[in-house]
């Protein structure tokens, strides 16, 4: 059985986010989307609130998803899952330079676990999460770029004193 694992933080999950798990979820059997812990970012969503909004943005891809956290490595985290391939999206030739790095480091300490990397659909090539916060923050409309219960829970924690 093919299993993948797409880690990131996802603060927020955005509709590019959601475009890698449809598209990756119909290369592999089962996708774990993995959110990351990592205490040194100051994150707009918790890690629990990070993985319901991305359970309820992804419930209607179909079946093999399932969203966990991890901490530490990501060789660690995808051993734990059973998972061969880690899925990473490309958007232009400055994410290639880290990601290509990290998989090789990746592929380093762990053999067995190959890196698949896919280009996003173009609509969402520009979209990134940290363009989102700063979007959000500054009171602008993120409805176009991310999916709707993402962007009712960023209203909802921005707006918040």
């Amino acid at each position: 059985m093919s299993k993948a694992i797409y880690p990131g933080s996802f603060d927020p999950f955005t509709n590019g986010h959601r475009d890698l798990v449809e598209r990756a979820s119909q290369l592999f059997e089962s996708l774990v989307i993995a959110v990351g812990v990592n205490p040194s970012k100051q994150s707009v969503f918790s890690v629990e609130e990070r993985m319901a909004l991305i359970r309820e943005c992804v419930q209607e891809i179909g079946r093999g998803i399932e969203v966990v956290s991890f901490a530490g490595l990501l060789v660690n985290a995808a051993r734990e899952q059973g998972a061969t391939c880690v899925v990473r999206g490309i958007r232009g030739t400055s994410d290639l330079d880290s990601e290509f790095a990290m998989a090789s480091t990746n592929r380093t300490l762990s053999p067995e676990l190959d890196t698949a990397f896919l280009a996003p659909s173009p609509q969402w090539s520009f979209v990134s999460s940290r363009w989102v916060r700063e979007v959000a923050r500054g009171g602008g409309e993120v409805g176009a770029l991310v999916p709707a219960a993402v962007a009712a829970a960023l209203a909802r924690r921005l707006t918040k004193d």
